[in-house]
């Protein structure tokens, strides 16, 4: 039975990781295991589960059964499609219509001024090429600082060669834009694309020229693309009540609620969404006390890190 099912549905097993009909699936966790589409490679922003049965079934019928799938549906699509058990994951998304709809109609002066500023000054917004030039000021960025938004940043201390291999994986989907000052590469922007949106990979920049205000001009270059491109939203990963949340927020993107679905598959599984253990420990955090304890960790680290390391806003 098992090996008629891996036949059918053309499983290939590697550890916790397997692709079932074309779809890398990654298992996560120890004790309890929840399987979705390969977070590693962003897969859950790029695809849909176009046949959950089908994918049901060759995880139940794998020798590495998962106790629980879950996956969700991607906009435009908020309204559920199916009656599996369900939450919803809120993101951050921007319908564009014009760029100048954008300028008039989701930004306020003040942001405006911004993108004026980072053009007054020099800095200038062009397509970028990902050679060893490119991934040497993309490397100067990452390490100038630990410390981004109140929390460690994950691409701090990485070399040349880390972030060569690891940035370019998305290639064959990104278009790159990099933010120049003179000949220095100030910041970039990594702009991925779906069927129905664009999705920010990656907006950066240096902290020395922040107030230059280049993270809003890049975003300004993201916009203008997607409304060349004909492409209705513009993703910016997940909605947030912090300061990157506010950045959000004031270049005009809102809240999309998704159908997130959480199929059990064992009785473990069932168990553990009774019990709500899905969610791990974060989504045991009291929502109240989400705001105070982030607002400790940056304390934290603003008092650990070196006065010239500190930073908390994109």
């Amino acid at each position: 039975m098992i090996k008629k099912a891996l036949r059918q549905f053309r499983i290939q097993s590697v550890g916790t990781n397997m692709t079932i009909n074309g779809k890398r699936i990654m298992i996560e966790g120890k004790i309890l295991r929840i399987a979705k589409l390969d977070p590693w490679f962003q897969q859950e922003w790029f695809e849909d589960i176009e046949n959950p049965e089908m994918l049901i079934d060759a995880l139940q019928k794998s020798k590495d059964r998962p106790d629980i799938l879950t996956f969700w549906q991607r906009l435009p699509n908020t309204e559920p499609k199916y009656s599996y058990p369900m939450e919803l994951d809120s993101i951050a998304a921007l319908p564009i219509k014009s760029y100048s709809s954008w300028w008039d109609n989701k930004i306020d002066r003040k942001v405006r001024n911004k993108i004026r500023k980072a053009e007054k000054n020099g800095v200038l917004i062009k397509p970028a090429t990902f050679d060893d030039r490119f991934v040497q000021g993309m490397t100067s960025i990452f390490n100038e600082t630990p410390i981004r938004q109140g929390r460690r940043y994950l691409h701090y201390g990485k070399d040349f060669e880390t972030i060569k291999r690891e940035f370019s994986r998305f290639l064959f989907r990104e278009e790159i834009f990099g933010a120049y000052l003179g000949e220095e590469l100030v910041g970039f922007i990594m702009l991925a694309y779906a069927e129905n949106y664009a999705f920010l990979g990656q907006i950066v920049s240096k902290i020395a020229h922040r107030d230059l205000a280049p993270n809003n001009a890049l975003l300004a270059k993201a916009v203008e693309r997607c409304a060349e491109k004909g492409l209705p939203y513009l993703v910016y990963a997940l909605w947030l009540e912090d300061s990157l949340g506010d950045f959000k927020r004031s270049n005009g993107f809102q809240k999309f609620d998704l159908p997130r679905y959480y199929v059990p598959l064992t009785s473990k599984g069932k168990l553990a969404l009774k019990l709500g253990l899905h969610r791990g420990w974060k989504g045991a955090v009291p929502k109240q006390l989400i705001k105070p304890l982030k607002k400790l960790r940056r304390r934290w680290y603003a008092c650990a890190a070196p006065l010239n390391e500190r930073t908390t806003s994109p």
